[in-house]
């Protein structure tokens, strides 16, 4: 007789908090050479996402999931979208090897977790190979201390991934580290630059052991609920009219200057007058990024799309008027 287990599909908890670089592993995963079909779920924080469009896009099966976090107002989705794709690969409709389930950058791990153990037919399907997060070495001190939701995505890993180390010095490494290890003394931790780490220290690692949680979580099979920082809200805007260069770049810059310190994440493909490219904008508290993206294909809408997530934000409408207002005038 098969036995089960080796018929259950290995999924990857991929999570981090907001920026930490998620997608640029992910998209690292997409490229590489393993001959793996994967089925990717995407969850973003907020109504609105734009990640799928940063992913490459291959033969993959990539499913975004908005409206809610996906470890509580959309946990009833991903049962959902999970059992979906269980029947499509039963049917012979749908092929894929494997499951990556990239959380939002607010999610506690746990609960999504926990749907591949209370779930009868999730847990028939599929087994958790591995949750892996990735740490912002820039900016993970100050989100440890002020979010719950970093420490239990670290918490919870079965993997550190510590990005972005090119931006401090030795010395605040080595001070992460040592906060890291306190945290999460049995998860190995490596270094990633853009994404780049040898793809067998990723898939197929089977290091998720639920023992080892029910030790760090006895309640962590009945325990369901979460709640995220009452603080943390998110703006999406859309528009179908093009930027002008000049006057997006200013508001970029002055709304960064003055919000910086509550801007967890904001990110956006934008259309810019002139420009036959899409333009990616993304940034973390103070560092804003501008780089340029794939060409606008023939035919294609252009329009744009900026999300904000962060604390004390300025009213929604006073930030969608002053980005109508950089628009250019018809």
């Amino acid at each position: 007789m098969t036995n089960e287990k080796n018929t259950r599909v290995p999924v990857t908890i991929l999570t981090g908090f907001l920026g930490a670089g998620k997608t640029t592993l992910l998209n690292r995963i997409l490229s590489e050479e393993h001959g793996q079909r994967i089925a990717v779920i995407e969850n973003e924080f907020g109504e609105t996402g734009i990640d799928n469009e940063l992913l490459i896009q291959g033969e993959e099966q990539i499913i975004e999931m908005n409206n809610g976090c996906i470890c509580c107002t959309v946990r009833g989705d991903l049962i959902r979208i999970l059992s979906e794709l269980a029947r499509k690969r039963e049917q012979g409709s749908l092929h894929f090897d494997r499951v990556i389930i990239e959380t939002t950058g607010l999610a506690d791990p746990a609960p999504v977790a926990q749907t591949f153990f209370v779930e009868p037919e999730i847990a028939f399907h599929y087994l958790v190979d591995a949750i892996l997060t990735v740490v912002d070495a820039k900016h993970a001190l100050k989100q440890l201390d002020s979010t719950h939701e970093a420490e239990d995505q670290i918490g919870f890993a079965d993997r550190l991934l510590i990005s972005k180390v090119d931006l401090v010095t030795p010395e605040e490494l080595d001070l992460l580290t040592v906060r890291l290890k306190q945290i999460n003394l049995n998860a190995p931790i490596k270094h990633v630059h853009f994404g780049k780490t040898a793809i067998n220290e990723l898939l197929d690692i089977r290091s998720f052991d639920l023992n080892a949680i029910l030790e760090i979580e006895p309640n962590f099979l009945n325990d369901v609920s979460h709640h995220h920082d009452k603080g943390v809200s998110s703006f999406a805007y859309h528009s179908d009219i093009a930027f002008d260069a000049a006057k997006i770049i200013s508001f970029m810059e002055l709304t960064v200057s003055i919000y910086g310190n509550d801007l967890l994440r904001y990110k956006g493909i934008l259309d810019i007058q002139g420009c036959d490219k899409k333009v990616i904008y993304q940034g973390v508290h103070m560092m804003f990024d501008e780089t340029l993206g794939i060409a606008w294909k023939e035919g294609e809408k252009r329009a744009s799309t900026l999300v904000f997530i962060g604390r004390n934000l300025p009213p929604k409408q006073d930030l969608k008027e002053a980005l109508d207002s950089c628009r250019i005038a018809l």
